[in-house]
C-alpha cells in the first residue's frame, strides 16, 4: 500500500512539473522572444511579462534581454519580487454624478444639463500593453426630459394638402407632447430644391412663381428656417400658416441640403442639450452627393453652416451631402431623425434608416392628418432603445463592449453596445473592455468619448499609457557603472549612450569585428568562438537563443546549458532537479547523474515496521533483498518458508495445551514469546494496533482447532494471545447414518426394478412392432395343378338357337 502511495504521489508529481513547464514556455517565451533591451521593451511585450532590475541577476554570458521573462520564471532564477518591475494597470473615477431621480410634475424645476441619465461622467484609464481594463456605465431614461423638435418639411407644389394640415400643428402637438414632457419646444423649416437649372426653371416669370395656371405660389427656394426652436404652439400655427407652396422641376427634392443645415446651424435653429428630433416630411426622393453635377456645382458639401436671414444661400456653389457625411454630422449634434413619408417611398426611406443610426420612418398619410401619431409613435421607437457609440480610438487601442439588459438580456460584440425595450425609469448597465495593443509613438495622453446616440450625455475617458518602468526615472545618466559614463544605469543595467555597445557600453561599434576581441572568448586551446554557442560582443560571449525559450546556454563562453544533463522517464534530470551547465543539481531526497535516485525509505517498509523485513537493504527507494529465500518489494515473500503461523503452531500448542510435537521439549525451545490466554476468538488482539499483528488457526493432534495471534512490539519482544479453548468437531451420529444407507440401498434397488421394467416393456413393444410388420408383407400365391382334368364335360347344341 506504501508503495502504491508512493508511485501515485511521484507520478502527480512528474505531471505536476510538465503542466508547470509548459505554461511557463508558452508565457514566458513571448516575453524572452521580444529581445527586450530595456524595461520599457520588456512591460511592452505583453501582461505577464516583468523585468529583474537587480544588479546581479545575470549569469555569464546571459545578454540583458534575460532579465525580461514572465514572473514565476524570474522567481523560479533567483530574482526577489521586490526587485521585479511588472507596472499594472488602474482606473481612476473622476466624476461620478449619479443618474437622476425625479417624476414629471415635480415641485423641482431642474435645468436640462443638470440632469444625469450616463454614470459615471468622466474617468482616467492607466493602459499597459495588452491588459484590458474594464470600465461599467450605467443608464436611466430620465423622467420629464426635455424635447426639442423641429419639423423641416418639404413645400414642393405636391405637398400642398399637407401644408394645411400643418399650419395646425403647433398646438396640437404641444398637447400630445405634454404628456411626455413639461419642457417642449417646436420649430419649423421647409425645402424646395437648388435654384439652378436643371432643378427649377429660371425663367423670371417662372422665379417669381413656379406653379403653373392661377396658382400663387412663392419663389423656389433650397432651405429656409421659418421658426427657431420655442415654446409657444401658437406662434408655429401663426407663422405656419403664412407660408406658401412652391415649385420644380424634378421629382427628387434637395432634402439633404436642408437636413444638414438644420444638423450645423445649431445657434440659429435653437437647439439645447436635451433630446433632439428632426421631422423630415416629404413625398418625394431625395437628391445626394453627386447630383449637383447636373447643374454644374462640383465642390463637395462643407458640412458648414450658411445661412443668410435664416435661408440657407450657398445651395448653388455647394453639393449635395452625402449619406455618411450627413450620418457624421446628425451623431455629431446627436439630433435623431423621423422620416415622415408617404406610403409611395417607404422602402426607399426605410434602407435609408438603416444607415442612420437613432432614425425612424412612419407612413404619412396623403394628406398629413396622422402627423401627430406618426410623432409620438416613432419618438417613443427612438426613445426606448440605447446604442452607445465611441469617438475614434487612439492607434492600437481596442474597444468592447457587453450589455445587461432588462428581463436578463445579455450580448457581446456589436449588439452589446445597446439594448432595447427600455421604459421611462428603466436602469441597464453596459461592461466595456479598452484594451491597448501597442504604445503611441510620442507616449502621450489620449481622450475619447463614449456616448448614447441621440443623448448629449457623455462619458469622457482619459487613456494615460503605461511605456516606462518606474526605475528608468531614476536612472542615473553617464553612470560610471556603464563603462566610465558611457550609458545610463537604470533598472539594473546599462542602456549604452549612441555609439556604444556591449553589457556595460565597454565597446564602441568601431571595436565589434576586431579579432583581438574574439580572442576573450575562446576557451584554452579551443578554437571555438563563445563555444559555437554564442557571439563574440565587446570580447565577451553573449550567448544564442534557443527555440524552446526554457532551455538556454550560459557560461563566459556559452560552454554551459541547462537541456543536456541526463534524462529519466524522458525528463531532465527526472523532473527531481535542475540542470546546471550540463549537470543535475537534485532536489532534497533525490541523487544520482540524474537525480533518479529517491532517498525516501518509504516504499521499502515491510508490514512488520522494518526496513525491507530486515533482510535486504533500500536503494533508490527499492529493497535489495540480501536474504536469497527473500524476495518481493519489501523482502517479505519466501517461497520456501513456513509462515508465521506454522512457524509457532507447535510451541503455542505445547504452552497453552500441554501436548503436540515439542511437549517434551517446551521449556527449552518455546519460551521465547509472551502467551496471554483469552476465553474466545472475540478477545484476541484486533488488526489497527502500532504492532504488526497475524492472526493463526490451526489444527492440534486431536484434530481440534486452536486460535491465537503472534505480534511483535517496537521492542523486539514476541507476543502470543490464545483462545484457551479449542474448537474439537463433535462425532457422528450412527443412527440417521445407518438409516440412510439402508433408505437408500432400498431406493437403489427400487430404481434398478423399474428401470428393468422399463427396459422389458419397451423390448416387448418393440418385438411386437416386428411381428406386425412381417405379418403385412406375407404374401401366398394360388396356382393350378398342370395334370388336373376336371370331372364336368359341358357339350353345345349347335342348332340350338335359345328359344
Amino acid at each position: 500500500m506504501a508503495e502504491t502511495n508512493f508511485k501515485w504521489l511521484t507520478c502527480a508529481g512528474v505531471l505536476c512539473c510538465l503542466i508547470w513547464n509548459g505554461f511557463a514556455q508558452q508565457g514566458g517565451s513571448d516575453c524572452i522572444k521580444a529581445n527586450a533591451k530595456s524595461c520599457g521593451e520588456c512591460i511592452q511585450a505583453g501582461p505577464n511579462c516583468g523585468w529583474c532590475k537587480k544588479t546581479d541577476f545575470l549569469q555569464e554570458g546571459e545578454p540583458t534581454s534575460a532579465r525580461c521573462d514572465d514572473l514565476a520564471a524570474l522567481k523560479s532564477k533567483g530574482c526577489p519580487m521586490e526587485d521585479i518591475e511588472n507596472p499594472r494597470g488602474s482606473k481612476q473615477v473622476l466624476e461620478n454624478r449619479e443618474v437622476t431621480n425625479r417624476k414629471k410634475g415635480a415641485a423641482e424645476k431642474l435645468k436640462p444639463e443638470a440632469i444625469t441619465q450616463i454614470q459615471p461622467q468622466k474617468l482616467s484609464l492607466h493602459l499597459r500593453v495588452g491588459e484590458p481594463q474594464t470600465i461599467s456605465l450605467k443608464f436611466k431614461r430620465a423622467e420629464d426630459y426635455p424635447i426639442d423638435l423641429y419639423y423641416l418639411m418639404d413645400l414642393s407644389y405636391s405637398m400642398k394638402d399637407d401644408l394645411e394640415n400643418v399650419k395646425s400643428l403647433g398646438t396640437a402637438l404641444m398637447l400630445e407632447m405634454e404628456k411626455i414632457t413639461s419642457d417642449f419646444r417646436i420649430g419649423f423649416g421647409s425645402f424646395v430644391e437648388k435654384t439652378v437649372m436643371p432643378y427649377i426653371s429660371t425663367t423670371p416669370a417662372k422665379l417669381r412663381n413656379p406653379c403653373t395656371g392661377d396658382q400663387n405660389c412663392t419663389s423656389p427656394f433650397s432651405y429656409k428656417n421659418v421658426l427657431s426652436l420655442t415654446s409657444e404652439g401658437n406662434k408655429f400655427n401663426e407663422l405656419v400658416g403664412k407660408q406658401h407652396i412652391s415649385g420644380n422641376l424634378d421629382s427628387p427634392e434637395g432634402g439633404f441640403d436642408a437636413i444638414m443645415q438644420v444638423a450645423v446651424c445649431g445657434e440659429q435653429i435653437g437647439w439645447r442639450n436635451v433630446t433632439r428630433l428632426l421631422v423630415f416630411s416629404t413625398d418625394a426622393g431625395f437628391h445626394f452627393a453627386g447630383d449637383g453635377k447636373l447643374g454644374g456645382i462640383v465642390l463637395p458639401n462643407d458640412g458648414k453652416c450658411h445661412l443668410e436671414n435664416n435661408v440657407y444661400t450657398m445651395s448653388h456653389y455647394y453639393d449635395y451631402p452625402s449619406i455618411a457625411h450627413l450620418v457624421q454630422k446628425l451623431s455629431e449634434n446627436n439630433i435623431q431623425t423621423i422620416f415622415a413619408v408617404t406610403e409611395e417611398f417607404q422602402a426607399v426611406y426605410k434602407e435609408l434608416k438603416n444607415l442612420i443610426p437613432k432614425s425612424a420612418v412612419g407612413t404619412l398619410s396623403s394628406n398629413s392628418s396622422n402627423v401627430i401619431q406618426l410623432i409620438i409613435d416613432a419618438y417613443n421607437s427612438l426613445s426606448s432603445e440605447v446604442i452607445l457609440e465611441n469617438t475614434k480610438l487612439p492607434k492600437g487601442v481596442t474597444i468592447s463592449y457587453k450589455s445587461f439588459c432588462k428581463n436578463g438580456v445579455n450580448d457581446t460584440q456589436e449588439d452589446g453596445r445597446k439594448c432595447s425595450n427600455i421604459s421611462i425609469g428603466d436602469e441597464v448597465r453596459f461592461e466595456i473592455n479598452i484594451t491597448a495593443n501597442e504604445c503611441p509613438k510620442k507616449e502621450q495622453n489620449e481622450t475619447i468619448k463614449i456616448k448614447p446616440l441621440g443623448f448629449t450625455e457623455e462619458v469622457e475617458i482619459n487613456l494615460q499609457f503605461i511605456c516606462e518602468c518606474q526605475c528608468q526615472s531614476e536612472g542615473e545618466p553617464n553612470s560610471p557603472a556603464c563603462h566610465a559614463g558611457n550609458g545610463t544605469f537604470e533598472c539594473g543595467a546599462c542602456r549604452c549612450n549612441e555609439g556604444r555597445i556591449g553589457r556595460l557600453c565597454e565597446c564602441s561599434t568601431d571595436e565589434v569585428n576586431s579579432e583581438d576581441m574574439d580572442a576573450y572568448c575562446r576557451r584554452e586551446n579551443s578554437t571555438e568562438i563563445c563555444s559555437n554557442n554564442g557571439e563574440c560582443i565587446c570580447g565577451q560571449c553573449v550567448c544564442k537563443k534557443r527555440e524552446n525559450t526554457n532551455e538556454v546556454y550560459s557560461g563566459k563562453y556559452c560552454e554551459c546549458d541547462n537541456f543536456n544533463c541526463d534524462r529519466s522517464n524522458g525528463l531532465i534530470c527526472g523532473g527531481n532537479g535542475i540542470c546546471k551547465c550540463r549537470v543535475c543539481e537534485c532536489f532534497p531526497n533525490f541523487t544520482g547523474s540524474a537525480c533518479d535516485c529517491s532517498l525516501d525509505t518509504t516504499p521499502c517498509m515491510a508490514s512488520n515496521g522494518q526496513i525491507c523485513n530486515g533482510r535486504g537493504t533500500c536503494e533508490c527507494g527499492t529493497c535489495n533483498c540480501t536474504d536469497p529465500k527473500f524476495q518481493g518489494p519489501t523482502c517479505e515473500m519466501c517461497q520456501t518458508c513456513l509462515g508465521v503461523c506454522a512457524e509457532h503452531k507447535d510451541c503455542v500448542q505445547c504452552r497453552a495445551f500441554d501436548k503436540g510435537e515439542k511437549k517434551e521439549t517446551c521449556s527449552q525451545e518455546c519460551m521465547h514469546f509472551n502467551m496471554t490466554r483469552v476465553e474466545s476468538r472475540d478477545k484476541l488482539p484486533q488488526p489497527g494496533q502500532p504492532d504488526p499483528l497475524s492472526h493463526c488457526k490451526e489444527k492440534d493432534v486431536d484434530d481440534c482447532w486452536f486460535y491465537f495471534t503472534y505480534s511483535v512490539n517496537s521492542n523486539g519482544e514476541a507476543n502470543v494471545h490464545v483462545v484457551e479453548t479449542p474448537e474439537c468437531p463433535s462425532g457422528p451420529d450412527i443412527i440417521p447414518i445407518v438409516a440412510g444407507v439402508v433408505a437408500g440401498i432400498v431406493l437403489i434397488g427400487l430404481a434398478l426394478l423399474l428401470i428393468w421394467k422399463l427396459l422389458m416393456i419397451i423390448h416387448d413393444r418393440r418385438e411386437f412392432a416386428k411381428f406386425e410388420k412381417e405379418k403385412m408383407n406375407a404374401k401366398w400365391d394360388t396356382g393350378e395343378n398342370p395334370i388336373y382334368k376336371s370331372a364336368v364335360t359341358t357339350v353345345v347344341n349347335p342348332k340350338y338357337e335359345g328359344k
